[in-house]
């Protein structure tokens, strides 16, 4: 291969765990294991984020997939993730390679200090030739605070590490117009907008939290952090340098157009909304220009509870995500500055600034392509009406 590369690996449930037994494929892991230390031997870096724990866990509590609820899959996430762990460092042990387990939150990828942080702790590793084992803290995240699935985590996370490359194994050889069970269904092979084929991609795997919508997601997620994507099927003999060599088909999610700034990235990949402010179409307008940031006159109304330095999402008056960016204040001081327009900002929060509520500098302008999140609903957040 050419130039050495930084490469994110992501491996599903339904390629590491029997769905029958519940029990690790020993055959996929090895054959995994092999091509990677190679990959390794050949200089370039590696990150595997990793599933399964959940899945391996499951047979400890006496549950199946389809019946188990959040405690319990919380309950076999603790117990599964030793085995899993113990299982990679075995296998890997046998071919040379040292590795590291990492879990996150999605608090911990969201809160900037800590995404650092996290990400200082990757590139130590990777100086050591150790490779780090990713994967979501399934033992205490719960459906608001995860990070969503393990595909929309290992786009962060080449987001994080700058990668060249993310590939994504899964059970299908990679994208297709359809449903592939259809026998019209048309393979895919090379995709320049991802957000084009986001509505054709619903299945979801027995053991997995998504299906190859959310592995569209993370490509989308990669594609604006100028990372290219490879989503193909999982097979057990050099999984991983198979398709680096063109040896068998694959969906390629090429990089197109200029790369962001790792800030603006980093605000465009949003999983979870820490707060909202709506604006008027107008000064959404001008902020979409880029010729201005938000003001505390600018304000319709603010959702949720925040901090200074959180990540806010702009709507204008229709409900249509038009930007997000870092607050120079949090909630409470906000809705007072804008609810008392006519005192001097000092007098309302009890010290000096001239800074706006979002900086034009901290906004990133959403476009096409960008992933939205919807609003949330008036009866999910607090919501100050000004």
């Amino acid at each position: 291969m050419p130039k050495k590369k930084k490469i994110v690996v992501k491996i599903g449930s339904s390629l590491l765990a029997n769905s029958d037994r519940l029990t690790l494929r020993y055959a996929f892991m090895n054959g995994l294991m092999s091509d990677l230390a190679q990959l390794q031997k050949e200089g370039h870096d590696i990150i595997l984020t990793s599933s399964g724990s959940v899945a391996l866990g499951l047979n400890m509590i006496g549950k199946r997939p389809e019946d188990a609820g959040i405690m319990d899959k919380q309950a076999a996430a603790a117990c599964g993730q030793p085995l899993l762990m113990n299982a990679y460092r075995q296998v890997a042990s046998e071919h040379g390679m040292g590795v590291a387990q990492m879990l996150v939150t999605a608090g911990d990828m969201e809160e900037r200090r800590r995404f650092l942080n996290i990400k200082n702790t990757m590139m130590r590793l990777l100086e050591s030739d150790i490779m780090p084992i990713v994967n979501e803290n399934d033992s205490i995240a719960t459906h608001d605070l995860r990070v969503g699935d393990n595909d929309r985590l290992s786009a962060k996370v080449a987001q994080m590490i700058e990668a060249d490359l993310l590939v994504i194994l899964t059970s299908v050889e990679g994208l297709y117009d359809r449903d592939p069970s259809d026998p019209d269904a048309k393979f895919i092979s090379e995709v320049e907008d991802v957000s084009q084929h986001l509505e054709s991609t619903t299945s979801i795997s027995a053991l997995g939290s998504g299906g190859m919508l959310t592995k569209m997601q993370a490509a989308s997620m990669a594609q604006h952090a100028g990372v290219e994507t490879i989503i193909a099927d999982g097979i057990i003999e050099r999984p991983i340098s198979s398709v680096l060599n063109n040896e068998r088909r694959y969906t390629r999610c090429l990089v197109t157009g200029e790369t962001a700034t790792p800030l603006k990235i980093w605000l465009s990949n949003r999983l979870q909304v820490s707060g909202t402010l709506v604006v008027s179409k107008d000064v959404a307008a001008a902020v979409i220009t880029g010729k201005c940031g938000i003001n505390r006159s600018n304000i319709i109304s603010i959702q949720g509870e925040f901090t200074k330095g959180d990540v806010l999402h702009v709507y204008d008056e229709d409900g249509t995500e038009v930007a997000r960016g870092l607050t120079n204040f949090s909630s409470e001081e906000t809705m007072l500055m804008a609810r008392h327009l006519d005192m001097p900002v000092e007098d309302v929060i009890g010290y000096k600034t001239k800074s706006d509520v979002i900086a034009a500098e901290n906004i990133l302008v959403l476009e096409e392509t960008h992933l939205p999140l919807d609003a949330p609903e008036d009866d999910q957040r607090v919501v100050v009406q000004i």
